[in-house]
């Protein structure tokens, strides 16, 4: 693999999952013995030519409990030039969730790959089972001395030599910035908790549910798209409306809500019209059904060559930026239960990782 700073187009990060395996509180929840596989596993295809259920190729049906898978992932990320996983991170006032993976990884110092933290801040519902408006565990903000605990639980990683930096400082994502009291307060805090522990400081990114979302206001150094899947609203999905010359091709049968991948790929379009640091985040494909059956959301027909697409705009836009500062985020490494992954697959193998490849490795004349 070429130098990563020197010969390749920018830095990407992939969102990971880590609910692979399983815990009491999934047990206790959806059965013994639920994991992410336990709904894609079950999945059925819900219209004509819906693709589902999806099967793992390579990696198999997987258990994060296991080093050598672990191990076998992050070669393969790094041999198609993604430069680290950025793994979802729980804390709910001080309670861990789907710990276990990370911690394996930091303590053992294997595998020897880059990685961020991304907290995932968000209340847990049961939308798998089909009941969004169940709470299994509320995201609360007790106040600074839970945030002191969260950030001191954190450090061990930050201080880790595999820790993604942006200027010498540990890169940390919140998914939902606007949900925390005195989100300014707390980045502060942080940042001070940071330079005492010896630390550069913290390099923060929000994740902006709102195109004109300004992080410099909220203490934040910069800003990449939740996922950009709310901006589809702007289009028609095939399930409310199927013209005739869908309905030639397609039965859509009420729900779910059904867009054509390639009529929808201006969603995901960026353009270079920000007053601050912003940094795209792109989807190779999406079908969430899986979890919310009938009430998913389904991007029909995605192909590598689409994603490619989409890929290749978010990079070209980098390009202008210092090396250190070309971050392209990706949404996911591993969501499988969301259609939403780049794990190879039995239908198109290693496809969407040789476009990742390809694309940041292409030369530019």
């Amino acid at each position: 693999m070429a130098d990563r700073m020197s010969d390749i187009n920018a830095r990407l990060i992939a969102f990971y999952l880590p609910q692979f395996h399983p815990t009491p509180e999934n047990d206790e929840w959806w059965g013994k013995g639920f994991t992410e596989w336990t709904n894609v596993a079950k999945a059925k295809p819900l219209f004509r030519g819906h693709y589902q259920p999806r099967v793992p190729a390579d990696l198999g049906f997987y258990d994060l409990r296991v080093p050598e898978t672990r191990a076998a992932q992050a070669e393969m990320a790094k041999e198609h030039g993604i430069e680290a996983f950025c793994y979802y991170h729980y804390w709910f006032a001080g309670r861990r969730m789907l710990e276990r993976p990370f911690n394996e990884v930091l303590q053992s110092g294997k595998p020897d790959f880059p990685f961020c933290l991304c907290w995932a801040n968000h209340s847990w519902t049961g939308i798998w089972a089909g009941c969004p408006g169940k709470t299994l565990i509320e995201q609360t903000y007790p106040g600074f001395d839970d945030h002191a605990a969260h950030f001191y639980t954190l450090l061990q990683a930050f201080s880790d030599s595999r820790y993604v930096t942006v200027d010498g400082k540990p890169l940390f994502l919140v998914y939902d910035p606007m949900s925390i009291p005195e989100i300014s307060k707390l980045t502060d805090f942080w940042r001070e908790l940071a330079l005492k522990s010896g630390l550069k400081g913290l390099y923060l990114v929000g994740m902006a549910w709102q195109p004109d979302w300004n992080p410099i206001h909220y203490g934040f150094d910069a800003a990449t798209p939740k996922d950009r899947l709310p901006k589809l609203r702007e289009f028609r999905s095939l399930s409310h409306k199927v013209n005739l010359l869908c309905r030639k091709y397609y039965e859509i049968i009420g729900k779910p809500t059904v867009y054509l991948h390639e009529k929808v790929l201006s969603a995901w379009m960026f353009k270079d019209e920000y007053s601050y640091e912003y940094y795209p985040c792109v989807v190779p494909n999406w079908d969430n059904t899986p979890r919310s059956g009938a009430n998913g959301l389904v991007l029909h027909g995605s192909t590598p060559e689409l994603f490619r697409i989409t890929l290749r705009n978010a990079i070209d836009i980098m390009l202008d930026k210092p090396r250190e500062r070309r971050i392209v985020f990706i949404k996911s490494w591993n969501e499988w239960a969301e259609g939403n992954y780049l794990e190879p697959d039995l239908m198109f193998g290693k496809s969407y990782l040789e476009v990742v490849k390809e694309e940041v490795l292409r030369r530019h004349e």
